[in-house]
């Protein structure tokens, strides 16, 4: 069954600009630029109002329909990327084994490399290097906290990832093994 027309409606905040060319959105607000290429979903944009925007699709199968809540979801955790930005906390949690974790910049790519060592007393240095545009820090209020932030959602929320599987218990009984960095609360940077 084909939808003769579908559309999601997308209210845009005061001080942030969006701009599509040929389905490249870039957004602009006061914590920065950020842009995503959705070229290869076929949705058309207008504005019917200002500071509004509506995302259509035109004799869309189901599955297209249902893509145009994922577009109109992608370009809202822009705009609150660019606004407030996004919060990670990963806790390190250890048994025996304290795992200790070194924060390095590397100077070719401007990007900040975690180093874990002593994990479940392995000897293996496990390094896992951030994507651009996040910041990582040692949490000061907290003992065993990484705090990660960045306006982008997919590259903070990817990083954490990153740290928390490299820290995965292998060939042991996961039940008994709890050790691990884990995504302890997720957030934004500005809060009301």
């Amino acid at each position: 069954m084909k939808y003769i027309e579908s559309q999601e409606i997308l209210e845009i905040p005061e001080g942030v600009k969006v701009s599509i060319k040929s389905r490249l959105v870039t957004v602009e607000g006061p914590r920065g630029k950020l842009s995503k290429d959705l070229s290869h979903i076929a949705v058309s944009f207008t504005k019917p109002k200002p500071n509004t925007l509506a995302i259509l699709i035109h004799h869309g199968s189901r599955k297209n329909v249902a893509a145009l809540r994922t577009v109109r979801t992608i370009l809202n955790n822009l705009i609150i990327g660019v606004t407030k930005g996004y919060l990670y906390k990963l806790r390190y949690v250890y048994a025996h084994f304290p795992i200790n974790v070194n924060l390095e910049k590397n100077k070719e790519t401007g990007c900040t490399e975690v180093e874990i060592r002593n994990f479940i007393g392995e000897k293996i240095v496990r390094r896992v290097t951030m994507r651009p545009g996040v910041d990582v820090e040692v949490s000061k209020a907290q003992k065993d906290e990484l705090i990660l932030s960045g306006n982008s959602l997919e590259d903070v929320s990817q990083s954490a990832a990153d740290i928390q599987q490299s820290c995965k218990v292998r060939n042991k009984d996961i039940r008994k093994f709890l050790d691990g960095v884990y995504v302890s609360e997720k957030g934004n940077i500005v809060t009301e």
